[in-house]
């Protein structure tokens, strides 16, 4: 596709706000309450440490140490961490991604890529970034409700940092529906652009990517492409955050469960 064609279609992109699916942590309990309990919960079997009559917990009966919420919690968490456990697509994270090594801090992913002359980091958070692909189909016929696939789509940052200390920095977020006819397939878009030398600080001028020339956003994407930063590795990204984010959500339950079993 020619890039006047590309120009065209993302200048009416720009002035259409396209349909946006509301993220909330509703969104999660619902589908892993209907999706997990439906394929796993419901055929599987908790054995509890040391159970007794006044505390299934596994707290060893000693049931003054824990109030009824507590109970009731862990009680709960026991049977949903197991039912997330079930539910997991990859039980193991790649090291590395197409040349890209991975790094890791909380809720902090880094891709690093060092090519002598300029080192690449694609970095991003996947807090608050899960929703569901499409919106649930419910049909009144049906005791079940039928949802589309959680994935994490996290906002990210490339820098592309030179050897002399300048650094290219390109804001990228993943497009939200699917692309009309005639309009170019892109999986993510930019959202701002800057450059800078050494750090950077809040005097450094940035631009909007729905505000750059047309011809010249189609460089960049080209420019991104040749550096390794593909349709099919930002599809790759989406893939390791989203199995990521759930390492982390089932560790934050995990925790949550040691937390109202700790009595000190």
């Amino acid at each position: 596709m020619n890039s006047i064609l590309r120009t065209s279609v993302r200048s009416i992109r720009s002035l259409v706000t396209l349909p946006k699916i509301t993220k909330t942590i509703q969104n999660r309990s619902i589908y892993h309450m209907v999706v997990s309990r439906n394929n796993f919960a419901s055929n599987t079997a908790i054995t509890l440490t040391n159970p007794s009559i006044n505390c299934k917990c596994g707290c060893g009966g000693m049931s003054k140490m824990h109030t009824k919420g507590e109970r009731e919690l862990v009680e709960f968490l026991a049977e949903e961490i197991i039912a997330e456990q079930k539910a997991q697509k990859k039980k193991t994270l790649p090291t590395e991604i197409d040349g890209f090594k991975v790094k890791l801090d909380g809720a902090d992913v880094e891709l690093v890529k060092d090519l002598g002359k300029e080192t690449i980091t694609i970095s991003f958070n996947v807090n608050h970034t899960v929703d569901a692909e499409e919106e649930p189909e419910i049909a009144p016929e049906k005791d079940n409700v039928e949802f589309g696939e959680m994935k994490s789509k996290p906002t990210f940052e490339i820098d592309i940092k030179k050897a002399n200390g300048k650094t290219l920095s390109i804001s990228c977020s993943f497009l939200q529906g699917e692309a009309q006819e005639g309009e170019y397939n892109d999986v993510f878009g930019i959202d701002e652009l800057t450059i800078f030398d050494g750090e950077w600080t809040e005097k450094t001028y940035a631009v909007a990517g729905d505000v750059l020339d047309g011809y010249l956003y189609d460089l960049l994407m080209n420019f991104l492409e040749e550096k390794g930063i593909s349709n099919e590795f930002a599809e790759k990204i989406i893939e390791f955050s989203t199995a990521y984010e759930h390492h982390q959500y089932i560790s934050l339950l995990e925790g949550l469960s040691k937390f109202a079993i700790d009595t000190k």
